[in-house]
Order: structure tokens, then sequence, then C-alpha cells
């Protein structure tokens, strides 16, 4: 039966005992599907599997290498070095390079404030995301080949937040926002500001949310009429563009009609507030990805809610869209490269 992981900030403690790893009882060990428990429990085990996510382990438990990136963060003796038995010389030179360089970024995590085994960051230089990817690359293990890879994806994720913040530090907020907003625009679609548009989204779920079937021109004119008492500035054309973000957030079911405008369905997925709004701010998300624009969390929260409340919302759109333009970059990468095999078969 698989073992809860603990939380993310826990990682100063053995996620099983729950005592903080030193350099006797509680030695680190990490394994290669990245999570790390202290050799006492590890030697327990009934089989030799992940605890947690019940991945076999394929090495000796004696022959996995203490984890000293978290061992010299809770004050321990730290060894100045230990036996590893790679495959060959130039394996165990680039091992020795690679958990240096971990351990040195490691020491980021301070200060260490917290509790016993849980570390309070509060007082970092990194932001919160930053925090968590570096603490994710320091229980990556770097003998077994799993968890190499896992410690090359988490140095690239962590690689690619450093340049985004980087970028975020020197922008200009009101050129950001203008050129948001132009990218918008340039797409056939416009956001009217934080409250007008939460109307106009809610006035679009009150005609459709019954399962109804509108024409574009209806369903516009419908959102107009209720909109115009609080917003006098609302026009056919601000409205159509809305519609126009939802439509291509793939949010309705077109029906198309001979000699006739087509009918607008909005999809039963969509037929919260919540799920609507969701849908619609992934899409100005990956208006803004497709533009090249880098954006924070807070900044989106701001952008789009006229508040901070929605950080943690906007960050879970944000690893979504990033997660399905990476999955679209490298499958047109593949067809590319197959692309180019073919004309020299």
């Amino acid at each position: 039966m698989p073992v809860q992981a603990a939380q993310w900030t826990e990682f100063l403690s053995c996620p099983i005992c729950y005592n903080e790893f030193d350099e006797n009882v509680h030695k680190p060990i990490s394994l290669g599907c990245s999570h790390t428990v202290c050799k006492t429990c590890l030697n327990k085990l009934h089989r030799k599997a992940c605890p947690f996510d019940q991945t076999v382990i394929n090495t000796d438990i004696d022959v996995l290498p203490v984890n000293f990136a978290l061992l010299q963060l809770v004050g321990a003796q730290v060894p100045d070095q230990q036996t590893v038995n790679l495959s060959n010389l130039g394996e165990n030179k680039h091992y020795e390079v690679a958990k240096k360089c971990v351990e040195e970024l490691a020491l980021y995590l301070k200060p260490l404030n917290g509790g016993k085994g849980v570390a309070s960051l509060n007082q970092s230089a990194l932001s919160r995301p930053m925090q968590r990817k570096l603490v994710t690359l320091v229980n990556c293990q770097l003998v077994e080949k799993e968890g190499r890879v896992r410690a090359m994806r988490a140095a690239r994720s962590l690689g690619e937040r450093t340049v985004t913040e980087l970028i975020l530090q020197h922008q200009n907020p009101q050129q950001l926002s203008a050129n948001l907003w132009a990218a918008v625009r340039a797409r056939g679609c416009q956001f009217l500001g934080p409250a007008m548009q939460e109307e106009a989204l809610k006035l679009v779920l009150l005609a459709l949310e019954d399962g109804s079937a509108l024409s574009r021109k209806v369903l516009v004119l419908f959102v107009v009429q209720r909109l115009e008492p609080r917003f006098p500035q609302a026009s056919k054309t601000s409205i159509g563009h809305v519609v126009q973000l939802l439509y291509r957030a793939s949010c309705f079911k077109v029906t198309k009609r001979d000699e006739d405008s087509s009918l607008m369905q909005l999809k039963e997925e969509f037929r919260s507030y919540e799920a609507l709004r969701r849908e619609h701010d992934a899409q100005i998300v990956h208006i803004a990805m497709e533009a090249g624009l880098r954006i924070s969390p807070e900044q989106w929260s701001s952008l789009l809610y006229g508040d901070l409340a929605h950080k943690s919302h906007m960050q879970s759109i944000i690893d979504k869209v990033s997660r399905v333009l990476y999955i679209i970059f490298y499958f047109d990468l593949n067809i590319c490269y197959l692309s180019l095999g073919l004309l020299y078969v």
C-alpha cells in the first residue's frame, strides 16, 4: 500500500519516521524516483520498492549514496567524499561534478528557520516556484539512469524558470500590458477589463447554460442589452470579440445550417462559471505565450482579476498551457525530423 508523500517544504526530514535527517542514524538516501527516505527506514522495507510510488529499487541500498546536499542544510557533518562505483572512470568524474553543482545550488534554500525537518523559506532570495523546483532537483539521485534523467528535467525546468523570472524583473509593466492586449486583439479577441469581462462571461453562461443553441448575433445582442445599464461602453463589436475568445478556446459546439447562421451551444463541461472562466483564462495565457510574452502569476492575477488573490489559479493554468505547448513543439519537431529523414531516403 503506497504511503502518502509529505509536503514539499518538509524535505529535511524522513517522510516515513518524520525524524530530521542526520549523518548517523537517519542518513538521507534519494531513490531513482526522486523520493528521499532515511537509510534506517529503507532497511526496514518489506520489499525493495519506493514506499510512495512503488518504483522498484534496482540498486542495493548500501550502495546508494547519502544525499550530501540535504545533510548540509540540516547543519550535519558532511564527509569530504563518499565512494560511488559507476561503470567507468568518465562517469565517476561527471557524477562528482554534477553532485557538486547540486550541493552548491542547494545552499540557496537557506535560511532555514522552520521547525524540525521543515524548511521556512519565507526570507529566501528565491521565489516560491524556484524553491519548489530546486527542492525537486536536490532530491534527484544521480547514480541510476532514471535519477539522472529526472535530474536533467529538473535542472532544465529550474533554468527555464530562472530565465523567465529574470525577464519579468526587467519588463516594463505598462508595456507588457499593452503588448498582451495587442496580441489578443490581433487574434480578433478582446478583454474588456476585470469587472466587465466577468459580467460578460456570466451573461454568456446565463444564455447558454441550459443547453440552448443560439446564433452568434443573438448571443451578442443578449449580452449587450443586459450589460449596457452597468457598462454603457458595451458594444456589439466588443462583445463579439469576447465570444470569439471563447470560440478560440473551443467552448462551443457549433452546428452549421444551410442558408442561415450557425448555432452555438456551450459544451456541457463549460456550463459552470468556474470551468468557463478557467478555459477563458487559459486561452489568453496561450495567446501571450504564442506572442513570446512572459508574465508572472501575480501579474496575471492583477491583469485578469484586478487583484492578487488568484495567483495559484493562474500558476496552475500557466503550468498546464506550458505543458501543452511543450508537447506541440516536440511533436512538430519530430515531424520535421521525419520529413528531413524521408528527403534523404
